[in-house]
């Protein structure tokens, strides 16, 4: 399946575009040319499929939707953005779009008429109730009262969000669906969703976002993959505190060749950021390091993605506000990390290129605090990771006779790898 033989990219719109961070509905605005022009970069740098965060219509930041068929006008027109896809898929790449189906924000239409005319008719399309007192009462996302949320128990709202999707996968010509908060989501909404999507295309990809629990709740009720939140905590915490066994207990405990493990043969959704959490940059208290964290994520099982601007080393924090994670892409210093670029796109060479790292077994070798081993093996192909987040030079098991994949030097059985580095080995 292609999602599994892919290198995702990540693009927050709004952030990506410089969109302005309330919108006025007023004046359509045209600003998809930045991502377009991004196009053959990001082709050339081996990417098969982009994954957009919210680009529809919105009140704010863009998972507050006020209109499901409306591309947001800080962004473009629909015809614009149908365009944009279709030159991603002109250059072969895949496109995924996020779906908020948890909750809405406060200027979609049913929300704002229960709100200002105090209509009834559609108010089991919430988890809301006029109190004895006249006023709205209705649950908000975890907290957040701009947001409120669908009653997706609801036929209507299911029909109503179904339709939606139909159209996006009509116009947009979309191959899959990020579900935003799909830990909250009713498992039987999702097994129809995915149901519906795959009516239209039988290849469409589903990956839900889950941050903590069982991610085979998901992948049990038509979910493709699953956001590896685990996985993501455990490479920068393991790094920054020279503690290694942390991710790979994770490795072995989600893909080990063994009967406990959780997740073997799944391929989950890896990242090293993204959009809702701070910089791998600002994360590490070692920016040696950077290079390894990035190795691990493509070399592990599962679905590597870059978060825009990663590719260069890209530094924020949440401080305030979510807005320090999703800069405009002019504004991101292209020359600020030296040679990571060129180390990420031999890692996205490598990842679509060798069968084993995108579906191989997962199996560890060499496992001390600050250095560490594993193979991925596959039809035969055998593919080492050597990391060493150490001020020294170590020496890791490699599993036999092998071949740098960077620069052709021949190993047998362990291999050396410099202080803050990594390398891949081809093993015979």
């Amino acid at each position: 399946m292609w999602w599994k033989e892919s290198v995702f990219y990540q693009i927050y719109p709004l952030g990506f575009c410089g969109a302005e961070r309330v919108n006025d509905f007023d004046e359509t605005r045209h600003r998809l040319g930045e991502i377009e022009k991004e196009i053959g970069r990001l082709k050339e740098l081996g990417i098969k499929a982009v994954l957009f965060n919210p680009f529809l219509q919105s009140d704010a930041h863009g998972y507050d939707t006020a209109d499901f068929y409306s591309v947001d006008c800080r962004l473009g027109t629909n015809d614009e953005f149908a365009a944009l896809t279709a030159k991603f898929h002109a250059s072969g790449i895949k496109v995924v779009a996020d779906g908020v189906f948890n909750h809405v924000g406060m200027q979609f239409p049913e929300f704002k008429a229960l709100k200002e005319k105090r209509t009834s008719d559609k108010l089991d399309y919430f988890h809301a109730h006029f109190g004895g007192d006249g006023n709205l009462y209705y649950e908000g996302w975890e907290g957040h009262n701009e947001l409120a949320r669908l009653n997706l128990s609801n036929t209507s709202v299911r029909g109503f969000l179904f339709d939606a999707v139909r159209f996006w996968i009509d116009k947009f010509n979309i191959d899959g669906l990020r579900l935003d908060v799909a830990y909250m989501l009713p498992e039987d909404f999702i097994r129809e969703l995915s149901g519906v999507v795959r009516e239209k295309k039988a290849d469409f990809f589903v990956v839900g976002e889950a941050i903590h629990g069982d991610y085979n709740r998901l992948l049990g009720c038509g979910a493709d993959s699953v956001t590896n939140y685990e996985c993501y905590k455990g490479i920068h915490s393991a790094i920054n505190s020279k503690n290694l066994f942390e991710i790979e207990h994770s490795l072995s405990r989600q893909f080990a060749d063994t009967a406990w493990a959780l997740y073997k043969g799944r391929h989950l959704f890896g990242f090293v950021e993204n959009h809702d959490v701070p910089r791998i940059c600002t994360v590490l208290s070692d920016k040696q390091n950077t290079a390894a964290a990035y190795a691990i994520l493509f070399a592990m099982p599962g679905i590597p993605c870059i978060y825009y601007g990663g590719e260069y080393g890209a530094q924020g924090g949440k401080g305030d506000a979510d807005i320090h994670l999703r800069p405009p892409m002019k504004d991101i210093d292209r020359n600020a990390n030296g040679d990571l670029y060129e180390r990420i796109k031999n890692l996205v060479a490598l990842r679509n290129a060798r069968k084993s790292l995108q579906y191989g077994s997962y199996r560890k070798l060499t496992l001390a605090n600050e250095f560490f081993s594993f193979m991925r093996e596959c039809d035969g192909e055998k593919t080492v990771l050597g990391v060493n987040i150490s001020d020294s030079e170590k020496t890791v098991d490699i599993g036999g006779e092998a071949c740098d994949l960077a620069n052709g030097e021949k190993a047998s059985g362990s291999a050396c790898i410099a202080p803050h580095s990594y390398r891949l080995f081809d093993v015979k």
